[in-house]
């Protein structure tokens, strides 16, 4: 017997769309939409234009960067530092890809609790993936350190607007609290993921010769050595409109930055002068070694920039895809490329990752086949009621369960918050579980089983640019996302036995 074949991604998405089609029928009190099956399609795409703009202009923007091989510079340069360091006894024992895999995961993972890093992960993940090759270990490794850690700190999250902020306001909670035992409950599931990514790597990591991997021709040589004299003139001219824009900027908009922790805000006037003060510092001394380093040094500064726009101007897709389309003009005018091929390496990075927009498109088609035939709504009204009579334990686990399951189908946090928690609330007071571990199951609920739902447009979207078919992530991750659904049951009970700040 021949070994059975998975269907395509294309073919899965689309059986569990018709399966979703046909279960509108048999639902008591549903909306039949069998033959609204290719209208859903449509707006799956509609609903989800920002994201599938957002990935095809990331694809585009990073294989501008890359075609100008800085990114490959930047690595064979830090694989060089590795190989220095591996000459001291306690990094050698400690070994240079563990510590740079916690330290990345650690990273991600503060990203994912603080503002909620989620598709802002499929542009870190082009550019971690070539570091986790060149370190031995294979591309799940380099999905792992961005994408899975921002997600399970999502999960695990302290002040993610997108989850506790919404969840928290629609239950009439203080916005932001409880974040005490939250702070554990992060401490604890990054450990977990941690560890887990640690013990993989250890099985999939080849011996790199560090020496071989940094060699090269007696041609690149000589490149090398004339780029190290200095930057072309474009590459500095490049420099100067930038920082002329950050300036200008900072004159603007500096005093409107406003960081969010907690219930508090900061005014940060000060922050973006100082990232356009080490903007102007770091890029001269960028452009004194070559070009490439300069690229690198852009690439560097847009996802810093990106992060201060996220937390202290709230900034969302728009913002950042304009971002991404100003690094690659920027790039590919500091590489000395025409116009014309600037945009043709923008449009050939877009072609690559165009199967992602797909994805996401067909997997949002499934969200809307559920909601316009009033399944989801039906679900939650019998599965809360099915929660009388459990006990606190069994409801909130009960309910936990609910939010993992409805997860599968809709991965968008503030969508699911809306339509689950005027129901979920309500209930807990009835049952004597306080609303804020109500909370908590959501937010666990919410976001584990993203990391592994093919409805999840981030997800499919990730698998893509790392070129992961979708079956092989399914058999590496599925035993993990169950060990953390049964460690979030396990942080829930705290919040019935023992008196937890805000909760």
């Amino acid at each position: 017997m021949g070994k059975l074949k998975v269907p395509n991604t294309y073919v899965i998405i689309f059986t569990v769309l018709l399966v979703c089609a046909v279960s509108t029928w048999f639902v008591p009190g549903g909306e039949p939409q069998t033959w609204q099956v290719f209208s859903a399609l449509y707006e799956g795409f509609s609903q989800q234009a920002g994201i599938i703009a957002f990935v095809l202009i990331i694809g585009g923007a990073f294989w501008v960067v890359n075609s100008t091989k800085a990114v490959d510079h930047g690595i064979m340069k830090f694989i060089s530092k590795v190989r220095d360091l591996e000459r001291f006894g306690i990094i050698r024992q400690l070994g240079v890809g563990n510590i740079v895999i916690t330290l990345v995961m650690l990273l991600f993972g503060v990203f994912g609790a603080v503002f909620g890093m989620s598709e802002e992960t499929i542009a870190f993940v082009a550019v971690v993936i070539p570091l986790a090759r060149l370190l031995g270990y294979d591309d799940i490794v380099g999905v792992c350190m961005v994408y899975l850690a921002a997600h399970v700190g999502f999960a695990g999250a302290m002040l993610n607007p997108f989850t506790i902020g919404i969840a928290q306001d629609m239950s009439g909670l203080p916005l932001f609290s409880g974040i005490e035992y939250r702070i554990i409950c992060w401490l604890v599931l990054m450990t977990i993921a941690i560890a887990f990514v640690l013990w993989y790597a250890s099985k999939v990591r080849k011996p790199v010769n560090f020496i071989s991997e940094t060699d090269t021709s007696a041609e690149e040589e000589v490149n090398e050595k004339r780029e190290s004299k200095g930057s072309s003139l474009r590459a500095w001219i490049c420099f100067g409109l930038i920082l002329l824009s950050l300036l200008l900027f900072a004159v603007f908009y500096a005093s409107d930055c406003v960081i969010k922790i907690g219930q508090g805000s900061y005014d940060t006037p000060w922050l973006l002068w100082v990232f356009t003060a080490l903007f102007c510092v770091v890029s001269f001394c960028a452009l004194m070694n070559s070009t490439k380093m300069f690229i690198l040094n852009l690439l560097m500064f847009t996802i810093v920039f990106m992060v201060v726009g996220v937390m202290g101007y709230g900034w969302y897709l728009p913002e950042i895809c304009a971002l991404f389309m100003a690094l690659a003009v920027a790039a590919g005018f500091a590489a000395d490329y025409s116009a014309d091929e600037i945009a043709k390496e923008f449009i050939a990075g877009a072609k690559d990752i165009f199967s992602a927009a797909l994805v996401i498109g067909f997997a949002a088609g499934i969200i809307v086949i559920l909601e316009n035939g009033q399944v989801i709504d039906i679900m939650l009204s019998s599965m809360a009621s099915a929660l009388d009579g459990s006990g606190k334990v069994g409801a909130l686990g009960t309910m936990y369960g609910i939010q993992t399951f409805i997860n599968l189908f809709i991965p968008s946090a503030s969508a699911k918050a809306a339509v689950t928690m005027p129901i979920m609330a309500p209930f807990s007071d009835l049952i004597g579980v306080s609303r804020q571990a109500t909370v908590l199951a959501f937010q666990f609920g919410d976001g584990f089983t993203n990391m592994i739902t093919p409805c999840s447009g981030v997800l499919m979207a990730v698998l893509s640019v790392a070129k992961i078919p979708y079956e092989k992530w399914f058999r590496f991750i599925w035993k993990f996302i169950l060990l953390l659904i049964i460690v979030g049951f396990l942080l829930l009970l705290p919040t019935i036995f023992i008196d937890l700040p805000g909760f």
